[in-house]
């Protein structure tokens, strides 16, 4: 069986309170099954709870032992890494893998930033769990026991990677951090930046890379999709933020032949009340036009393959 565990719903900060209750106020954060084989998708605050139940669970069963995927190094996706419990077992193996970045530093130079004594009393030196870093592409991974991860680039101010999880026949998908590819030349003849074979070659450019996504989500059983804005927010003044909308989410799904769509990096601002009533909204919109299943992503949440 394959199933996915909702640990951290949230993006861009931490939101506890009264408000957020239902849906969660933790940041991003996911649990991958393949029948017993564990692996973890981003280290936001949600992994802080994940760890503390992996002690209470799984450790009785012997070592942790797994791979962590790492979606990009935005501080959202990362923030949780110090409290995760495991990493201060001698016994806990760690595969930290993720997208190459552009800068300098190397991944285990930026995960390990936040435990020096500026930010945290804890010292990445202090950790007894044995840590390997693993810098990844667009690639195909063979992780054993018949699970295999492919990669796929998405649209984020910095380099983001999707990770689609096939075991058995079965598939789960995580696209986030991402919004639709777009013509980034003036396509105004008006416009004195005009050049007509810039336009045309840019836009053709944004419909290959869009097409690659959908077929990399193409027939999912499970989408974990990104979906912070409103397409009016989107519009407004969020184009190039690197996020999408729930309409966009929801028809890039259908495109695809998804089976279960999970919106998901919930917006700080939005309420336990709002995501509610956009749970209600969505699912009205595609009963009767597709089989797919829409779901609002929760902590706690559960969803088989």
């Amino acid at each position: 069986m394959l199933s996915v565990r909702v640990w951290g719903s949230r993006g861009s900060i931490p939101c506890p309170g009264a408000s957020t209750v239902e849906f969660g106020g933790n940041t991003a954060c996911l649990e991958i099954r393949a029948d017993e084989k564990l692996s973890i998708v981003d280290m936001g605050t949600g992994i802080r709870t994940l760890g503390e139940w992996l002690l209470d669970k799984d450790c009785k069963k012997g070592p942790i032992d797994t791979d962590i995927f790492v979606t990009h190094t935005h501080w959202d996706h990362i923030m949780g890494f110090p409290l995760f419990a495991p990493l201060f077992m001698p016994t806990t193996k760690l595969r930290i893998r993720g997208p190459v970045s552009y800068e300098d530093d190397t991944m285990e130079s930026i995960i390990g930033t936040q435990l020096s004594y500026r930010y945290w009393p804890v010292r990445l030196s202090d950790l007894a769990a044995h840590l390997e870093y693993d810098q990844i592409k667009e690639t195909i991974l063979d992780l054993g026991d018949g699970l295999r991860v492919s990669t796929k680039y998405l649209n984020h101010p910095v380099l983001c990677l999707g990770y689609r999880f096939e075991y058995q026949g079965k598939s789960i998908v995580t696209a986030y951090d991402t919004e639709p590819f777009r013509n980034l030349f003036p396509t105004n003849p008006q416009d004195p930046h005009y050049d007509e074979d810039a336009a045309r070659e840019g836009e053709l450019a944004a419909r290959e890379e869009n097409e690659k996504v959908i077929n990399f989500f193409r027939n999912a059983d499970v989408l974990i999709h990104d979906s912070q804005y409103t397409s009016s927010e989107y519009e407004a003044d969020k184009i190039g933020w690197g996020h999408s909308t729930y309409e966009y989410a929801i028809a890039a799904a259908r495109k695809a032949g998804v089976k279960k769509l999970v919106l998901f990096h919930h917006d700080p601002h939005r309420t336990d009340k709002q995501l509610a009533a956009f749970e209600t909204e969505f699912r009205e919109m595609v009963t009767g036009k597709t089989g797919m299943e829409i779901l609002m992503a929760r902590e706690g949440l559960i969803v088989e393959a």
